[in-house]
This record gives C-alpha cells, sequence and structure tokens, in this order.
C-alpha cells in the first residue's frame, strides 16, 4: 500500500536461543512425564493384580519391558554415553547429543537408576552450557 516491505526478519538473538528456550520449556514436561511412568504405570498396586495374566493388557508389556530396562539399567548407560559422546563431538552437534543425553537421564533418574544417570545429566548439563571453542585462524 505505502510501498513498506511487509517482510520482517527474525530478530537474531530470538533465533539464537530458541532451542534454548525449547529445551527449558521441555524437559520440565519431560520430568512431569517420567514421574507419571513411575508412579501411575510402575508403582501402582492396580498393575500389580491386572498383569498378572501375561498378554492381557499391553501395558503389562510396556512394564515389563521397562521394568528390564531399568534392571538392567539400559536408560542409564545410553545417557552415559551421549553424554560422554557430546563432550568430545565439537559444535552444535555435541550440544544436540548432549540434550539427548538429558533427555535420557531424566527418565534414568526418575526410574531407579539414579547413581549412573546423576553423572549423565551433569555431564549433559555442563556440555550444554559450555562457551564454543574460539575459531583459529589460519
Amino acid at each position: 500500500m505505502l510501498g513498506l516491505d511487509q517482510s520482517c526478519p527474525e530478530p537474531a538473538p530470538l533465533k539464537r536461543f530458541l532451542p534454548v528456550i525449547v529445551l527449558l520449556v521441555c524437559l520440565p514436561l519431560w520430568l512431569g512425564a517420567s514421574y507419571g511412568v513411575r508412579y501411575g504405570l510402575m508403582e501402582d498396586a492396580q498393575w500389580v493384580g491386572l498383569c498378572g495374566v501375561p498378554g492381557e493388557y499391553w501395558q503389562c508389556q510396556v512394564r515389563a519391558l521397562l521394568g528390564l530396562g531399568i534392571h538392567f539399567q539400559v536408560i542409564a548407560w545410553g545417557a552415559l554415553g551421549l553424554a560422554l559422546l557430546a563432550q568430545v563431538v565439537p559444535r552444535k552437534a555435541g550440544w544436540y547429543l548432549a540434550g539427548v543425553a538429558l533427555v535420557l537421564g531424566i527418565p534414568a533418574l526418575v526410574l531407579y537408576t539414579a547413581s549412573i544417570a546423576v553423572f549423565a545429566v551433569v555431564l549433559a548439563g555442563l556440555r550444554l552450557v559450555r562457551q564454543p571453542a574460539p575459531a583459529k585462524v589460519a
């Protein structure tokens, strides 16, 4: 109408901090979901009685597989492995690996494997806040 350009570029700070904002919003939701699985599926007394007959409910299969994963500490070791890998992978790829390690580490903390998962969460958190290395001038 007035010759004004209607396209407005996205502000640089918002684009830069969008992954951090998404992480900060999603992690508390993921923590709540993990507690929901723990108290709603793993520790609820109704499932003990319902899962007495094998194959009756799909939730019993999920509960059994999750129980095996907890027993063998699969989630915690996976989170720790990804957190260690994120320490040596440079730039954004390492940052995203640390985010995945944190996403695996939180349920591992909640689901009875806190002794290993605490290291994974701390390492992933340290990688997420680490300053990028300065660019080398050739």
